[in-house]
């Protein structure tokens, strides 16, 4: 079978002029990501994470390899991936179910009323009641459904999620973290969550993707046999202690699997 996405031999790098060199941030990277699948890559500051979502997004152009959708080439941003930043990115002008419209505007949505499918998409992330809020009135976590509210709502086949409850407090981005499970399980969107956050990419993920410092590579890669749908709960199972202390093991010796 194709897999939804394919990386090969990817390589990323951006030029730094003032240092008179180039930076690699990734380094002939591979993976197959199968269609609805949910990946989570962790490792350190530096390690190319971001840039692997950014090649996908087709918002980098890759310094070697390639990055395949479809089994077709990625040659720029497409309607099939939508991207969630950890940065919250709304319009602070506009209520909660405009910032989701604005997505739809700005790809020029068609076939049904934006503002009917916007308000479905920001009661889907559990906001009724704050349609008509405007960022400023919003807590850091609600901001961050409006974003995942307005990258869900363009139907996108590939959700990319760039570290999203990086800027969140600690209870709150493990309630995140719960209520995006409870979204993802209703459509099974092929999704990749980049994060920090060695708990977080073992509840999230069928495949966890741990990368190495810089230039990014990886170290190995973790299938998840954990059941869904997931709980908090889970996170205090033996198994789940388990996946923990490996992926901790390969990110402090940075040794690959079977090295």
């Amino acid at each position: 079978m194709i897999p939804h996405i394919r990386i090969d031999g990817l390589t990323v790098s951006y030029d730094k002029p003032l240092a008179g060199g180039t930076f690699i941030a990734v380094e002939k990277l591979s993976l197959d990501v199968p269609r609805g699948t949910f990946v989570t890559m962790v490792g350190p500051s530096g390690c190319g994470k971001s840039s692997v979502l950014l090649a996908i997004a087709g918002l980098t152009k890759p310094a070697c390899g390639r990055v395949l959708v479809n089994d077709a080439p990625v040659a720029g941003p497409g309607r099939d991936r939508a991207m969630v930043f950890q940065e919250f990115a709304l319009m602070p002008w506009r209520t909660a179910v405009e910032n989701v419209r604005l997505g739809l505007e700005l790809q020029r949505w068609s076939g049904e009323d934006l503002t009917a499918r916007a308000l479905r998409y920001v009661k889907l992330v559990g906001l009724q009641g704050f349609e008509h809020y405007r960022p400023h009135q919003l807590s850091g976590g609600m901001r961050q459904r409006v974003g995942i509210a307005r990258a869900l709502a363009v139907d996108p086949e590939i959700l990319l999620l760039d570290e999203p409850f990086g800027a969140l407090d600690a209870q709150t981005r493990e309630s995140m973290g719960d209520e995006l499970l409870k979204i993802w399980e209703q459509n099974k969107k092929t999704a990749l969550f980049v994060t920090h956050s060695i708990d977080e990419a073992i509840f999230l993920g069928d495949i966890v993707v741990i990368m190495s410092k810089g230039p990014g590579r990886i170290l190995e890669t973790i299938p998840i046999d954990l059941p869904r749908p997931r709980t908090i709960e889970l996170m205090d199972t033996a198994p789940f202690v388990e996946y923990r202390r490996r992926i901790r093991h390969h990110l402090t010796t940075g040794i690959p699997a079977g090295a």
